[in-house]
Parts: structure tokens; C-alpha cells; sequence
């Protein structure tokens, strides 16, 4: 029956491309904004097209920011010697959240698989080998996730950093085989990040 409701069916489908969202949570939701005023469907739409309008990627560490350069790459404060390597920007987040790192960061915006058809050029591998040539950088810590595309990631960027003679560092195994730094918390972070490792 509200498969013949037009704009209920585009929403639910809509709400289905999200990651983690399948019909039945998209159709819980649809069912759950039509209770709300319209006032609220307008405010939620118009936080979603300031999102896609104001956020950028920054230019020196491909992260998620409003302000090109981001605040952590304007900070004075962090330790411009000490690179971490992130696959996404919610990483990053994670590792901030754990308040244990002071250093800079590089997102590379996913993660080597060949079986995906992803290599190194379609990451942000080309802008890391320019900072490791231009950036006073000491160590390198690899924090890519870890499973098997991250292993992988890990191993060919300690090749890539070691060859400039660079310090590389791995994340400690405080963080479970086939999690995403994401979705860890914050003590388990701090942990790993402290308890790195060469690599």
C-alpha cells in the first residue's frame, strides 16, 4: 500500500543508500519524520545542503573542514615531526577524541584492494610522498584499520616512508583484527597510540 505513496517510496529509497540504513530502518525513519513538523524536515534538509555546500577537503591533509587549511594543520601547537596516516576522516576524529596524539595528519581516503580495482593512485598517496619530501618529518604512524586492506595499506606505506628515511610506527594491536578506528573507543584508541610500534 505505500509503495502507491510516490514521495514515501522516493524518501525510503533515498534513506536506503545510506551505509548501515536498509528499507525497513529507511522506512522507520520516513514514518518517524512524518510525526515531526515541517519545520523539521526543513531544518534536517537544510543542514544537509549546508554540509554538502561548506565542507571541503584541506588542502595539506585531506581532512574534513569549513576553512581551508583545517585548525589542526593551522595549530602551532602540534608536533609538525610526527605524521599519522589515517584511511578516512572519521579516523581522524577517533584518534582526536582520544587526546593522544599531537602530531599532524594525513587521510588517504580509503584503502588499498586490488580485488576493488583501488591502487595507490586512487588514494592520497602522491600528496604523502610530497609531504614526506617537503615537511620536516620524523616518524610516520600508520594508522590504517586493521584489516586486510589495511594491513595491506600499512605494509606498502612503510616501503614507501622508509625509503625516505623515515621513522615508521604501527598502531599497537589494543584495537580488534577487522574494527574501524571509527567505531572504537576512545581508551582503546589511546592505548593503541601509545603503545605503537615499528613497522
Amino acid at each position: 500500500m505505500l509503495d502507491s505513496i510516490p514521495s514515501f517510496s522516493r524518501l525510503v529509497a533515498e534513506m536506503s543508500k545510506l551505509p548501515g540504513i536498509g528499507r525497513k530502518t529507511a522506512a522507520r525513519l520516513v514514518f518517524h519524520m512524518l510525526k515531526q513538523p515541517v519545520s523539521e524536515a526543513e531544518a534536517l534538509a537544510a543542514a544537509i545542503v549546508e554540509l554538502k555546500q561548506r565542507v571541503v577537503l584541506c588542502s595539506r591533509c585531506f581532512g574534513l573542514t569549513e576553512d581551508d587549511p583545517c585548525e589542526l594543520c593551522r595549530d602551532p601547537s602540534r608536533d609538525e615531526h610526527l605524521l599519522c596516516i589515517v584511511e578516512q576522516p572519521g579516523d581522524m576524529i577517533a584518534i582526536e577524541r582520544s587526546r593522544s596524539f599531537r602530531g599532524r595528519y594525513h587521510v588517504l581516503h580509503g584503502a588499498l584492494s586490488p580485488l576493488d580495482g583501488v591502487g595507490p593512485e586512487d588514494l592520497k598517496v602522491a600528496q604523502l610522498e610530497k609531504r614526506l619530501e617537503n615537511e620536516p618529518i620524523r616518524e610516520v604512524v600508520v594508522a590504517t584499520n586493521f584489516s586486510v586492506e589495511g594491513e595491506a595499506t600499512a605494509h606498502f606505506l612503510a616501503d614507501l616512508i622508509k625509503a625516505h628515511g623515515i621513522r615508521v610506527t604501527r598502531l599497537a594491536y589494543g584495537i580488534p583484527m577487522g574494527s574501524d578506528l571509527e567505531f572504537v573507543d576512545e581508551a582503546t584508541v589511546n592505548r593503541a597510540v601509545s603503545g605503537r610500534r615499528d613497522l
